[in-house]
């Protein structure tokens, strides 16, 4: 909604004050003009998709398969998942995961905002090398950061205050480390509402966490990492049913990606499983559902593969680097 501000002048002032008055009324519609414009061009709070692949991206180091060979050549990459919140009534934005590709992720995500809001914090699902990593980018040898906010479950939070390199970005003060309780709503703003949840993964130096977000028109759920779904004491599909949007686990569209490793001990839920499990539901929470988090080996990462053209045709949604939301 625009709303103007008009101040009425008296007809008796002189023509100098009248002059003035009117000055000063142009002003003040120019200024509400600009704060008008601003929300209505970006929203309240708005939610970016800044990457959408797997710890190490796409297409991957020292890979030389088929699923790669073609990004090499033509020079195309996929950065590592990750999200970027905006909070233009209070002119704040907040990244989801630390990633490799932190510096071109904030940078397209301080590109969204024109610069006219601060870096304000990072959310951390869990301690793999592709949510956490980035961090280094954070202390003295590159952006030298000033106390950034780092939100993380305990585990996690220990795991940076007691090992190094991460430590030092402790000692130096690059980070401010905020413990999150599972479960706990935590409010950044009037608009702006994050939920911790724990989910079960392979948890070798952290517990693992989603996210809820939650906007004042609309909420997120980002779940980048998970194992199977019937390994969860939580119905994803009641989760579902609650938020409008939903990122979820698809790191690999098959068993049949990683002939040389055991799938068992990597147990993501598979997209084909998730596609059958998900086949019960109305078409409108289904479109709700944006795949995300994708190995290198994914055939969901090529828009002309027939993995894609049914994901599509099912009514589910796969999420791209660019996408935007309004929460």
């Amino acid at each position: 909604m625009v709303i103007l501000v008009w101040i009425s002048t008296d007809t008796r002032m002189s023509r100098n004050k009248h002059f003035v008055s009117s000055q000063k009324q142009i002003t003040l519609l120019f200024l509400f003009w600009i704060i008008n414009a601003y929300t209505n061009v970006f929203g309240q709070v708005s939610l970016h998709i800044l990457g959408t692949a797997q710890d190490a991206g796409a297409p991957q180091i020292g890979c030389k398969k088929e699923c790669c060979i073609s990004l090499w050549d033509n020079g195309i990459q996929e950065n590592v998942v990750s999200l970027g919140v905006i909070d233009n009534t209070i002119k704040t934005h907040y990244l989801f995961e630390a990633t490799p590709d932190i510096g071109q992720q904030l940078a397209l995500l301080e590109a969204e905002t024109r610069g006219l809001t601060n870096m304000s914090g990072i959310f951390i699902t869990h301690g793999h090398i592709g949510h956490y990593s980035g961090l280094l980018y954070l202390g003295k040898e590159a952006m030298n950061g000033n106390n950034i906010p780092l939100f993380a479950a305990k585990r996690m939070a220990d795991f940076l205050r007691k090992n190094g390199p991460w430590e030092q970005l402790v000692l130096n003060q690059n980070i401010n480390i905020m413990e999150l309780v599972p479960e706990k709503e935590l409010k950044l703003s009037s608009n702006l509402h994050i939920t911790p949840i724990l989910v079960p993964h392979r948890d070798e130096y952290s517990e693992t966490v989603g996210f809820i977000i939650k906007g004042s028109q609309k909420t997120a759920l980002f779940i980048p990492d998970i194992d199977k779904w019937e390994r969860w004491d939580t119905a994803i599909e009641n989760l579902i049913n609650e938020v409008d949007f939903a990122f979820l686990d698809a790191t690999f569209f098959d068993g049949k990606e990683l002939p040389n490793r055991n799938m068992d001990a990597i147990p993501h839920p598979f997209v084909v499983e998730s596609i059958q499990r998900f086949d019960s539901l109305s078409s409108s929470e289904k479109a709700k559902i944006y795949f995300i988090h994708f190995n290198h080996t994914n055939p969901l990462l090529k828009r002309n593969s027939k993995a894609f053209q049914l994901l599509t045709e099912k009514g589910f949604q796969i999420a791209k680097t660019g996408m935007k939301f309004e929460l």
